[in-house]
């Protein structure tokens, strides 16, 4: 490819989908300057760029990349598979969230720590790019206690205590609880919110008029697309969805390439 050929590439949508990773172009860009003989991809501009988080249709032009061919070609998979899988992530959170709001429920649709090694951020935007919520970017933000820790520490209340004790003033301290007994006794010893696992969403009803408002609830484990408006008819605060970065299918993008000169 002759290093003055100039091209422009248009990267488009093979199918409905929300957006997201488009605003990595300018420092993947950069970092592709960084590399020997590729200076000339810092002269790359993008154009009529949609933005992250818009709704579009199966065709429709996300930007258009202006420059350099051969950089252009050497950018194109990057950047694809970036707006491809952050894209697939927020099309998924928005289906889920768009389930909730079918309801008329105002419960927050979270995503979860389950995520890609090394791309946490990225994939937790692309949440919120759908519509969604993030939950704990890490253990340093909120405490979360989960059936290990209880058995570590000896049973729920002196994991409540121990955290309360060693946690900065006013973190949220949540409990994972499989049963309505062992959210009274998360609420006795000082939790802020439970993570009602595996319940059924007749059993989150009931738990929640037992909880009556005294710690937030959050349902969590195997709530699909076809069930989470019934757990959000269910009267809870929260509901964490792994599946949203640990399963979201990439969105179909491509390329179209343009030789100009």
């Amino acid at each position: 490819m002759p290093s003055t050929a100039r091209a422009r590439g248009t990267v488009v949508a093979r199918q409905d989908l929300v957006t997201s990773g488009l605003v990595l172009f300018a420092p993947i860009v950069e970092e592709l300057a960084k590399r020997p003989g590729l200076a000339s991809a810092s002269e790359l501009r993008i154009e009529d760029s949609v933005g992250d988080g818009a709704h579009v249709g199966k065709g429709t032009a996300l930007c258009t990349i202006y420059g350099g061919a051969r950089v252009l070609l050497t950018l194109e998979r990057t950047f694809l598979n970036f707006v491809g899988r952050m894209s697939g992530i927020a099309t998924m959170t928005s289906r889920y969230v768009a389930a909730v709001r079918a309801t008329g429920a105002k419960t927050r649709v979270l995503d979860t720590r389950k995520t890609t090694p090394g791309h946490r951020l990225l994939e937790k935007y692309a949440v919120r790019c759908g519509g969604g919520d993030n939950h704990r970017m890490g253990l340093y933000d909120a405490v979360l206690i989960k059936d290990n820790h209880i058995v570590a520490a000896g049973g729920i209340g002196a994991a409540v205590r121990s955290a309360l004790a060693h946690a900065p003033k006013g973190i949220d301290v949540e409990v994972e609880c499989d049963s309505v007994a062992q959210a009274e006794e998360a609420i006795a010893a000082g939790a802020t919110a439970l993570l009602l696992d595996n319940f059924t969403p007749e059993g989150i009803r009931a738990a929640a008029k037992t909880i009556a408002g005294r710690a937030r609830i959050e349902v969590s484990g195997g709530v699909t697309l076809e069930t989470i408006g019934a757990y959000a008819s269910a009267g809870v605060d929260d509901i964490s969805v792994g599946r949203l970065t640990h399963s979201a299918p990439s969105a179909d993008v491509a390329l179209d390439f343009e030789h100009l000169s």
